[in-house]
């Protein structure tokens, strides 16, 4: 009995040891609404993606590093999954030097929200939202833009 305890618990250390070298999750999430707000759009691509915001976390991967925010989406009500939308710090510095002026974090979340929406229009089937979306210098050139920051 002692043994299938002990195999037991060496086999648990290693699944959680493995767990945590290849997980695809990074960081803990951070901002997460106590109370998620379910949000509908509808895309151009024909589909209606209900969605809600999860949190932001760092990302340091090299020419990749900036801030990931986190979405579960649906286009289905049935089946949900996580979309992370990385906006790089590089795109984001660029925009900061040409102005002169810093964007606030409610400013960086509406970046990633907005891009969120051109994913949900551009990408033809929701099978292609699992992948991460990326936004770089024109992306925010873009964004900002059509915000009118």
């Amino acid at each position: 009995m002692l043994v299938n305890d002990i195999e037991g618990s060496v086999r648990l250390s290693k699944n959680r040891m493995f767990r945590s070298h290849f997980s695809k999750e990074g960081a803990p999430l951070a901002g997460a609404p106590a109370l998620p707000r379910l949000k509908t759009y509808s895309a151009r691509s024909g589909y209606v993606y209900q969605y809600r915001y999860q949190g932001s976390r760092p990302i340091h991967a090299g020419p990749d590093s900036g801030v990931e925010f986190v979405f579960s989406l649906s286009a289905d009500r049935k089946s949900w999954h996580s979309v992370g939308v990385l906006v790089s710090d590089g795109a984001i510095r660029a925009w900061e030097q040409a102005r002169a002026r810093e964007l606030s974090s409610a400013e960086r979340y509406a970046i990633a929200k907005m891009a969120l929406f051109q994913a949900f229009d551009e990408r033809p089937t929701p099978e292609l939202m699992k992948d991460q979306v990326r936004v770089r210098n024109a992306g925010v050139e873009a964004i900002i833009e059509a915000l009118d920051l």
